[in-house]
């Protein structure tokens, strides 16, 4: 099952630097996913001035038990970088 998942950043003062700070982890948590076979496509969400405000990703996982673990490991969510998360299931158009 995919899932798409839109995560928003905390907007505190310090939201940035913690982002960047945790952003080493993140992206290596998300190469072990990749690695995986889990990992679709993700990136940045952005603001009109080309900021990051939050992120987007498509996970590939086998269950919502996969979900739930992934939603306690990604440094992202852990450390506190975002604030609210969506999560979808998805079904990509056999376009």
């Amino acid at each position: 099952m995919h899932y798409v998942i839109h995560a928003y950043d905390f907007t505190d003062v310090d939201a940035l630097d913690r982002r960047m700070a945790v952003r080493p982890a993140h992206l290596n948590y998300v190469r072990e996913l990749k690695a995986r076979g889990q990992f679709v496509l993700g990136g940045a969400l952005l603001d009109p001035d080309g900021r990051m405000i939050g992120s987007m990703l498509i996970l590939d996982l086998e269950s919502d038990e996969q979900l739930t673990e992934y939603l306690g490991e990604d440094p992202y969510i852990v450390k506190g970088v975002w604030d609210k998360i969506d999560v979808k299931p998805f079904r990509q158009a056999p376009v």
